[in-house]
């Protein structure tokens, strides 16, 4: 017995020590990330976490516009593949949005058109959106202002300028370290830290901005501190006035804030809403910025964002991501769990995908396996060649 209560007695004494050293170092946030991730049954982030954090609401306001329902809504059932990768990846809503219509639905788990999940990295995309309403409204000159103007720690001699355009195109140059999976790398801690704009404000333009791709969640929470100083507004207030409202989203929606005091939306990340509501960001995009015959977006900067900035960089544009696939011009928003909203403009198609998992791609992939069934399994299925 007195074995056991010493080694009991020592294993204590370790973990102490252990949590005074993530104190000591500034790595407390690991701390959070344990009680919200692993006490919660999970080893990684996951679609509904985020009641686990504190969140901003983004209103939808009271004049919801449904989308409308297909004559063919739900006459052709999901090809095998596509049944057996949404069985295998826990897809949760799967829609086909074809000629602005729902042509296919269908959710899993218990899950359904109202049910919030985590977006993850589409957030990019939206916050992307906002980068494109706030130049619109002139809060923001052009892509090419620079960031030094609103904060003016980034104006660094030894380089060209930093502009809001590299931000969103991924181009900064910025001493971020893009690891989901190493607890203390940059990340991580804004993922979990309690003041993100302190973390964000810490880094270092290292190399020559907007020369080359690199994909960087910092980026983007540097472009939203941008879009927040620019219009004197959370990010979430802006979303809802700019797009939640005017395109009739079916719920609230709510996006992640670091802390209550901080208050600052994780803009690379974590706006919590549902299937058709992400969808309606795609066909904005599809149809040049304008809903309802209003122009909410200016469609050149619609036709920027969904053009290749770098010639050895075909995959990504400004926020959204790109493929050619079948000879078609596609663009999409991704999540790191296999969200999607792909866009298929010439075929006036939308596919959207909310779930658990992914088939993760090599690491000289651009896109996931998955990305690619998820058309041709909807292409067959449109097709009816099941």
């Amino acid at each position: 017995m007195k074995i056991t209560l010493r080694i009991l007695g020592a294993f204590l004494v370790f973990i102490l020590f252990g949590i005074l050293l993530l104190y000591i170092f500034n790595y407390d946030y690991i701390l959070r990330g344990f009680q919200v991730v692993y006490m919660q049954g999970h080893t990684t982030a996951y679609i509904d976490d985020y009641p686990e954090f504190d969140n901003r609401k983004i209103p939808s306001g009271d004049a919801y516009q449904a989308w409308p329902q297909h004559k063919e809504f739900n006459s052709v059932s999901p090809t095998k593949k596509l049944q057996e990768t949404n069985d295998d990846l826990g897809t949760v809503a799967f829609l086909i949005i074809k000629n602005d219509s729902i042509w296919y639905e269908n959710y899993a788990e218990g899950y359904s058109d109202t049910s919030l999940t985590n977006s993850f990295s589409m957030a990019k995309s939206i916050t992307t959106a906002l980068l494109g309403k706030a130049i619109k409204e002139g809060y923001i000159e052009s892509l090419e202002q620079p960031v030094s103007d609103f904060f003016p720690e980034f104006q660094n001699s030894e380089f060209s300028a930093l502009s809001v355009g590299d931000l969103a195109s991924m181009s900064s140059g910025l001493n971020w370290d893009e690891d989901y999976y190493n607890p203390f790398s940059v990340t991580a801690r804004v993922y979990f830290d309690e003041d993100i704009r302190n973390v964000v404000k810490e880094l270092e333009i290292v190399e020559p901005p907007g020369t080359e791709f690199e994909y960087l969640s910092g980026n983007t929470i540097l472009l939203g501190m941008v879009i927040n100083k620019a219009t004197g507004k959370n990010l979430s207030t802006y979303l809802s006035e700019s797009f939640w409202i005017p395109m009739g989203m079916k719920t609230d929606a709510k996006w992640q804030l670091d802390s209550k005091e901080s208050g600052m939306e994780k803009a690379y990340c974590c706006i919590a809403s549902n299937a058709k509501d992400f969808a309606r960001f795609g066909k904005l995009f599809k149809d040049h910025g304008k809903w309802n015959n209003e122009q909410l977006i200016e469609s050149a900067f619609i036709a920027t964002a969904t053009t290749p900035r770098f010639e050895d960089s075909p995959e990504y544009g400004y926020g959204f991501w790109l493929s050619h696939y079948k000879n078609k011009d596609i663009f999409y928003m991704r999540g790191v769990l296999g969200q999607y909203v792909i866009v298929i403009p010439e075929d006036d198609l939308i596919i959207v995908r909310l779930g658990h998992k992914l088939i993760k791609r090599k690491e000289e992939e651009d896109h996931s396996p998955d990305f690619f069934i998820y058309i041709d399994e909807t292409y067959k299925m449109l097709n009816h060649d099941s």
